[in-house]
């Protein structure tokens, strides 16, 4: 049950307790232990509401950055990771293999913003060798999530 009920509320986190339990063919109550204790066991961190920021009036700038690092001794990429996520600004930290150490993911309002803290907080930190910026222009997928709708074209084909 757990690894259904997980895969179910990956896509959809705002499904009704009774459809679920429906869904997985089980009492509603024993949805709701599962859910509380995934959630104290941390398994479930979150739920989050997908936003296509580019239907809206708001200004948001979202930026990957590469981030190669030096380690330091006594201390590994856990405790850089840490300093970085702190950061109201940094949406996602992640560990990587590659060419880079950190891929971490901020937001900010404009593309000024978002360089100005790349390159006065992130870039300065003792333990970073080196950045890189990319930009994101357009998201088409998100967390499995289509954003972008392609439009019918609407009108009328004229044959001769």
């Amino acid at each position: 049950m757990r690894d259904e009920l997980l895969a179910i509320i990956e896509k959809n986190g705002r499904i009704d307790l009774k459809e679920l339990a429906v869904l997985l063919g089980v009492q509603e109550t024993d949805v709701v232990s599962e859910l509380a204790a995934l959630e104290s066991e941390g398994v479930i961190c979150g739920y989050h509401a997908m936003i296509n920021w580019e239907n809206t009036d708001i200004d948001k700038v979202s930026a990957l950055i590469e981030v190669r690092v030096t380690l330091q001794r006594g201390q590994g990429f856990d405790s850089v990771a840490q300093r970085i996520e702190k950061y109201p600004e940094v949406q996602s930290v992640y560990l990587m293999s590659g060419g880079y150490d950190l891929m971490v993911i901020l937001e900010g309002k404009t593309l000024r913003e978002v360089s100005s803290f790349v390159s006065d907080k992130l870039a300065t930190m003792e333990q970073v060798l080196s950045t890189a910026t990319h930009f994101i222009l357009k998201k088409y997928k998100d967390h499995g999530t289509m954003l972008s709708r392609r439009k019918e074209d609407e009108r009328e084909m004229i044959t001769p």
